[in-house]
Formats: structure tokens, C-alpha cells, sequence
């Protein structure tokens, strides 16, 4: 068991002991262990003693028994016993956002309401309003809520895409010497309703016996056709001894996103191949050029790559990232693909957290590994001091980082083979009036300043949109953070007005981050070209917590590559000298 998968198991069952309104004290012992060990950094809860357990924060010899029943069995009774008590709609209540686990208990024992249905129905006929507590206001958000996760359903984010679509990959090579991931996974979209491979085989109904064989795959035969295998995943998570093949698909718990495995014959392998890599939009917009595309796919009588099907169509090479039919043609005329930014264009990464706020590891682990990584700056950005939540820096925490940064700048640069630097940073919090969180001989110490919204996320178009440009408009504000406080597939973003946003950056040089946790992917790629027009630059950001969270760069450079954003346009593909120089220039006004 992982940190992650025991703190995940303590936090679940401070809900359900919430919930079900057990005793306080036993609330508090349960938080207390989840928020200390979710902080943890280096040691492996795994590995240790229950008497090493009760030395940790927030363990005592009761709480260290109970890890060491997760650890030892992978479940925790008590968790089971609540889990028993509860019924299933009322665990999906709390996706819900805007109702914790209070407010569901109250709807629960006070309406008798166990079902999400249920409760849509109550909000609709204003029994959800008139509880105590709730209100109109309250009853709005649980319904829009409700809507958003209903238009998300059977979708996964783009990394539990990809590495869902890289294991059956990985399986189907064991049958079949072709296989590729095509469609949105190929097209690197942020979030993914199909996965969707392609088989090269001389013969798809042997293929199909050969993949029902595999038995955390499951074929739906209503939608599946002689060419094309579609079905879904069987969660291996949820039982060792799997049903047979043959038996009802509702035994097994299957994952919501749907599996659609295509079958070509060999010598057109690479034909289809580009066909599944590409939208149809893209496809009518070659159409719309004067050349089909798909045409000269299905005409292609040996056997060619991608790039010779735009060569014999007259058309300049889009890689499968850019093929959604949003004027990639004409980006093309103004730049080429090699322009387009890569993970080995990025010198630095910017907005990261240490253990100075909410972060897993030390500053001087996240620096050495950053330069281990081979980049030449880390920017670390913790939280200011209202995200009290995430132990948010007091002006006197500011000073002591700023201490020790000047300290590990000067060791790390001493024996490194090439420049290294530590810069001054800070996720500033907007405050709801658009002002940044500290005063001006605060902001003016650090480096640069990532301004983010964390509190107060339900707002009007005109709300949001005044809050960043009062931001914005700050002399201290570098970059501007996840611009629209998204959680993929979880929370809809604050709706702003882009162009405006966009415009006002251009306006005071404020560049714009791509958030490139798999979670957020904020700015959305769609509004990356219109930056650029503007002359407004992007970083590509991971926000990452420890060490490991910077290679979800690689997803802020898919999502980037997507949009068309070019390595000249890119903040952090700008060397040390090149960011310092910056950094100065701006400072000085």
C-alpha cells in the first residue's frame, strides 16, 4: 500500500463518520491522521512499526493499529462497517460540489432522499432549499453541479486515458505484431470518452476470440460488428477471482469508458491508422482546401505513412495533436512543425510547492532533483498567507524560504556543470476584490508572482472577469495562474470572458500559465492561439506538490502542442540569463 492509498482510506471514513454523525473527537483523530500523513516526506508507512507508526504527527497507538490493518489486509474494518451502513447513492453524493458530508447526511435523514435522482427531484420541487442551511442558493449550485458531472460521465482525464489505452496495447502486442493507439488518446485530448486502438490481422473474427480471452476486457456484442470489438474494462481493482468470459456483463464492476479495438487488414495499416488519428472536421477542412484527404487515404494503393498522404494531397504535414479542424492549415502557413514546443524546448519549471506550504518534499529535494532532470531553474511558487489551508506563508515564513533559497543557490551552483538557479516565487492568492495577498514590501522581495483564485469560485461572467483584470493590472502579478480554477471532469470552471483576459495580458505583459496537472490543463488549449496573436506568452506550469510532479509537464506540452503553442511563445523555454533578464526588466518597470 502506497501513502497515497492509506491517506485516501482515512479520508474516506472522516467522511463517512461525518456522515453518519459519529462522536467528534473520533472525526478529529481520523482528519488529524489523513492531513499529517498526507505530508509525509520520505518515509514509507508500509515499512514502519506500529511503535515507529505512534512517533509520526497525529498517530497515536489506536490510529497506528488501524494503518497497520490497511497495510497488512489492504481495507479497513471500521471503513467497511461504515461503507455497509451507507447506501450506494448516497457515496455518489459526494462527487457533488457545494455539499459536503454534513449537508448529504442532513438530505439523507431529513428527506430520506438516497439516490442522486432522488435528489434532483428534491432540488427541482425546492425541498432541497428549504432545509435549514441550504437555501436557494445552495440548491442552484447542487443542481448545476449535477449537470456538469452528468455531461462528464464515461470520460477519464488524459493521463488514466493513456495509461489505460498503453495496457491494452501492451496486452494486444502479446497476439498481434500491428497494434497502435489512435483517436482521442493519439490526439492527446485532455479528457477521453473512447479509447481506441487499431489491429492490423488477416483475420478479425480469430482476433476477436482472442481478445474475449483476455479477461479484464469485456466485449458488448450489441455495439460490436465483425470489423470493430467495442466493450469496456473490467476494474481489476474490485476482484482477484474474475466471472467467466461468458457471463453477464452486470457481475463484474467495469470502468465507464468505453474500449473500441478496430481491425484492418495489413496493407492498409497505416491508410486507416491516419484516418482513426484524425477528426472529421480536420478531414473537411482538407476538403474545403480543394483536396480530400480521406480520398487519398482510401485511394492509397501501397502502403505509405501519414506524411505521403498530405504529400500526395498537396498538403503541409499536421501532427495528430493538431488534427481537430480549428485552423491547423493556416497556422501552417505561418509556422512549421518543428516551431511547435517540446518537454527537451523547456529550460526551467515554474510554480511549484514545497514543504514550506502544502507540498510532499523539502526545497532542497525539489531543487536537486530539478537539476538533476538537467533544467537550468526551479521557480518555486508556495501558497500566500489567506490559503491557510495549505499552510499558507506568514510574511516571516516568506523571509526564512527567501533565506534558505540564497543558501542552496549558492551550493548548487558551485559544483554544477551548467547554471542552476533557485527563484524567489509565490502563488499570490486574488482576493475577491482582485488584490493580491501581501503588501507591496512583501510582493516586491520575490522573483516573480503567480496570481491564482482558490476561494470564492462562484461567481458571474462579470464577477470573474473584474477579479483577474484587477490582478492583472498589478505591477507585482508575472503570470496569471490556472486561469479559470477548472477540475477536469470534477468542477467546472468560473466562466470569464478569454478575450478580454487575453487582451488585458497583452496590455501589461502578464503571461499565462498552462496548468499541466491532468487535472486542471488551464488555460485551455483552445485560447493558445489567440494568446499568441496578442503576443502574450505561456508557461507551461506543473503545480506540482513533490518532486515526481513535473513530468505532468509532458501533459501541459501535449495540450500546448495542441493549440499551436510555439517554443518562441513559450515563458519557461526561455534559458536562465534570458528569465532573468526578464524577471529584472519587469521589476524595474
Amino acid at each position: 500500500m502506497s501513502n497515497d492509498e492509506i491517506v485516501e482510506i482515512l479520508e474516506l471514513t472522516t467522511k463517512l463518520l461525518e456522515l453518519h454523525d459519529a462522536d467528534t473527537f473520533k472525526i478529529r483523530t481520523y482528519s488529524s491522521a489523513a492531513f499529517n500523513l498526507s505530508r509525509l516526506n520520505g518515509q514509507e508507512l508500509a515499512t514502519l512499526s506500529t511503535a515507529a507508526l505512534t512517533q509520526l504527527p497525529g498517530v497515536g497507538k489506536s490510529m497506528a493499529a488501524k494503518i497497520q490493518e490497511i497495510v497488512q489486509t489492504g481495507r479497513l474494518t471500521e471503513l467497511e462497517q461504515l461503507m455497509a451502513q451507507t447506501p450506494v447513492g448516497v457515496l455518489e453524493m459526494f462527487k457533488i460540489k457545494g455539499i459536503g458530508a454534513k449537508k448529504i447526511g442532513t438530505i439523507w435523514r431529513q428527506l430520506g432522499i438516497d439516490t442522486i435522482a432522488g435528489l434532483q427531484e428534491a432540488c427541482e420541487t425546492g425541498q432541497i432549499a428549504k432545509l435549514k442551511g441550504f437555501g436557494e442558493s445552495t440548491q442552484q449550485k447542487i443542481l448545476a453541479s449535477m449537470a456538469f458531472l452528468q455531461s462528464q460521465m464515461g470520460k477519464v482525464r488524459m493521463d488514466k486515458g493513456a495509461i489505460l489505452a498503453e495496457l491494452i496495447r501492451e496486452e494486444l502486442q502479446k497476439h498481434f505484431p500491428n497494434v497502435v493507439i489512435t483517436g482521442e488518446v493519439a490526439r492527446k485530448n485532455e479528457t477521453v470518452e473512447t479509447i481506441q486502438l487499431l489491429v492490423g490481422t488477416e483475420s478479425p473474427v480469430a482476433a476477436i476470440r482472442q481478445i474475449n480471452e483476455i479477461r479484464w476486457l469485456l466485449q458488448n456484442e450489441k455495439i460490436s460488428s465483425p470489423f470493430t470489438w467495442r466493450g469496456k474494462i473490467v476494474d481489476r481493482s474490485t476482484t482477484t477471482d474474475l466471472p467467466p468470459q461468458g457471463e453477464e456483463v452486470e457481475q463484474k464492476k467495469t470502468l465507464e469508458i468505453q474500449v473500441e479495438i478496430v481491425f484492418v487488414q495489413p496493407d492498409r495499416f497505416e491508410s486507416e491508422r491516419f484516418i482513426l488519428e484524425s477528426t472529421e472536421a480536420h478531414l473537411r477542412q482538407s476538403t474545403a482546401l480543394g483536396t480530400s484527404l480521406l480520398a487519398v487515404a482510401y485511394s492509397n494503393s501501397r502502403e505509405e505513412s501519414a506524411e505521403a498522404i498530405y504529400q500526395k494531397a498537396g498538403l503541409p504535414y499536421v501532427v495528430p495533436e493538431m488534427r481537430e479542424g480549428l485552423g491547423e492549415f493556416e497556422w501552417l502557413t505561418k509556422h512549421t512543425n518543428e516551431d511547435l514546443i517540446t518537454w527537451d524546448a523547456l529550460r526551467g519549471i515554474l510554480h511549484n510547492h514545497s514543504t514550506y506550504s502544502d507540498g510532499k518534499h523539502s526545497l532542497e529535494v525539489m531543487a536537486r532533483y530539478c537539476q538533476e532532470l538537467g533544467f537550468e531553474y526551479l521557480g518555486i511558487a508556495d501558497h500566500s498567507q489567506t490559503a491557510s489551508y495549505a499552510n499558507g506563508l506568514r510574511v516571516d515564513r516568506v523571509k526564512l524560504q527567501h533565506e534558505e533559497i540564497d543558501r542552496l543557490n549558492q551550493t548548487l551552483s558551485s559544483n554544477a556543470s551548467k547554471p542552476f538557479k533557485i527563484l524567489k516565487g509565490i502563488e499570490s492568492d486574488i482576493l475577491s476584490d482582485g488584490s493580491l495577498d501581501y503588501p507591496e514590501e512583501v510582493l516586491k522581495t520575490f522573483d516573480y508572482v503567480v496570481a491564482s483564485v482558490h476561494s470564492n469560485l462562484t461567481m458571474s461572467l462579470e464577477k470573474a472577469t473584474g477579479r483577474l483584470l484587477a490582478a492583472i493590472e498589478n505591477p507585482y502579478t508575472t503570470i496569471l495562474g490556472h486561469p479559470t480554477g477548472r477540475l477536469l471532469l470534477a468542477r467546472e470552471g468560473y466562466p470569464i470572458d478569454h478575450k478580454v483576459i487575453i487582451e488585458a495580458c497583452a496590455r501589461h505583459g502578464v503571461v499565462i500559465e498552462i496548468n499541466a496537472s491532468p487535472w486542471r490543463l488551464d488555460l485551455d488549449w483552445r485560447w493558445i492561439r489567440y494568446c499568441m496573436d496578442k503576443g502574450v506568452m505561456l508557461s507551461i506550469n506543473p503545480d506540482a506538490h513533490q518532486k515526481e510532479g513535473y513530468f505532468d509537464m509532458h501533459y501541459g506540452v501535449n495540450v500546448a502542442r495542441k493549440g499551436g503553442l510555439t517554443k518562441e511563445m513559450t515563458f519557461n523555454a526561455l534559458s536562465l540569463a534570458e528569465i532573468e533578464a526578464y524577471l529584472e526588466k519587469r521589476k524595474n518597470g
